[in-house]
């Protein structure tokens, strides 16, 4: 069984930097497409950034694009998301996900075709 963990939360200042990290384990983390997804207080979950098997591709929602960087470790089987830049918009809990296969396109920003989450790491970013 797939095993997600989630690091790097915490409170930071507008116009700081974080960076999420998101171990995996249980299966081949090779075999995985890697997601970040974020919910914040009242709102639904929506998609942050996703990263094919091999990390040649990536994908991002507009509102991080320039700002957020997605990467992977197959080695260490870890998934880490670079936050620069934040806003007090960017305020979420923010969950990895992992979905099996290395199928691309819209899918990847859908939350249901992810079989697997993390517990979620809260991000709260002050003005």
């Amino acid at each position: 069984q797939v095993q997600l963990g989630e690091s790097g939360g915490g409170l930071v200042q507008a116009g700081g930097s974080l960076r999420l990290s998101c171990a995996f384990s249980g299966r081949t983390f090779s075999s995985y497409v890697m997601g970040w997804f974020r919910q914040a207080p009242g709102k639904e979950r929506e998609f942050v950034a996703a990263i094919n098997s091999s990390g040649g591709r990536t994908r991002y929602v507009d509102s991080v694009k320039g700002r957020f960087t997605i990467s992977r470790d197959n080695a260490k089987t870890t998934v880490y998301l670079q936050m620069n830049n934040l806003k007090p918009e960017d305020t979420a809990v923010y969950s990895c996900a992992a979905r099996w296969g290395n199928a691309w396109g819209d899918s990847v920003t859908r939350m249901h075709d992810y079989a697997y989450w993390g517990q979620g790491t809260q991000v709260t970013v002050s003005s």
